[in-house]
């Protein structure tokens, strides 16, 4: 059940999505930590994030919009309460780190490079929740190399850069990052919507629009998954609407590496667990000793 992302070595391709587990504690009484292949942690800044105004959460079909607008309260009182508690837990821990601007970037990384107990890092270009950096940084090829580029000096622990949807040609982004330096590439972010409450007249979300993940986006993000994975030589985490092993299966046979699970811990917090022991069960049911076997395994 092993796969590599760079040089980290996982006990399995299902990590967690950015934003939707926080940092695991949270989920800690439900799903046993040590048995996924990293925790990938709630966005982390240089210094703390209010977030949007309320409301910022609305159900769709299929799906949700979310306006949350990376909400954190910054790196150092990350370190000192939810990296602490992660100190006891064997599993990776894989940082999302987001910014304002590059420097905010790096600062973050800079910070986090005093820390044992961090993996790697994500690199979010990608939230279109926030006004000013995010997926500014994602939308453009020469912004996301230098943001990159950046990073990259920063640190050599994994390096991932997580790509947004919401763009013309995405594979161009992923070649301009992979050439900058990233280790990885996780992908996708949430899709720009909006939804009208026919009561009041006025949008469901303060912000108007928000992110939309779930099953909804799931066959935009196996396109994204396949285009990039066939142009790149790095590994790509694919994430968007994975709700069960088989979707996993999905990501994996069009040349992700891994998964990451993201809306489905709100429905069933126990979800990876099942997504899990499905992955073992479906190799095992077909003959497929190794589940890397799986990455890039679609038939034309």
């Amino acid at each position: 059940m092993t796969v590599k992302l760079g040089g980290l070595e996982l006990r399995n391709p299902v990590l967690t999505a950015s934003g939707t587990f926080a940092s695991g504690r949270e989920f800690a009484d439900f799903v046993e930590l040590e048995r996924l292949g990293a925790v990938v942690t709630k966005g982390v800044s240089l210094d703390p994030w209010d977030g949007n105004a309320s409301p910022r959460v609305a159900e769709t079909a299929s799906g949700m919009l979310n306006s949350i607008g990376l909400q954190n309260p910054g790196v150092d009182a990350f370190c000192e309460n939810d990296l602490a508690w992660l100190a006891d837990v064997d599993v990776p821990v894989i940082v999302n780190v987001s910014g304002h601007s590059v420097a905010g970037y790096v600062g973050v990384i800079e910070r986090l490079e005093r820390e044992t107990g961090v993996a790697g890092y994500e690199v979010n270009i990608s939230c279109p929740n926030v006004d000013a950096g995010g997926m500014a940084f994602g939308t453009e090829c020469s912004a996301a190399a230098e943001v990159t580029r950046a990073c990259r000096v920063a640190t050599t622990r994994l390096l991932v850069v997580k790509l947004t949807p919401n763009v013309t040609d995405i594979v161009q982004i992923a070649r301009a990052v992979e050439a900058e330096g990233a280790d990885a590439l996780s992908l996708i972010n949430t899709v720009l919507g909006m939804a009208v409450d026919v009561e009041t007249f006025r949008p469901k979300l303060s912000r108007v629009v928000g992110g939309i993940s779930g099953p909804a986006i799931k066959p935009i993000a196996l396109r994204m998954v396949w285009q990039v994975s066939n142009a790149v030589s790095v590994p790509v985490i694919g994430m968007g609407g994975i709700m069960s092993a088989d979707d996993a299966v999905e990501f994996m046979l069009v040349g992700a590496t891994a998964v990451a699970v993201g809306t489905a811990n709100f429905i069933d917090p126990t979800v990876t667990m099942r997504i899990v022991d499905g992955l073992a069960e479906f190799c095992h049911a077909r003959g497929i000793e190794r589940v890397s076997d799986l990455t890039g395994a679609m038939k034309a």
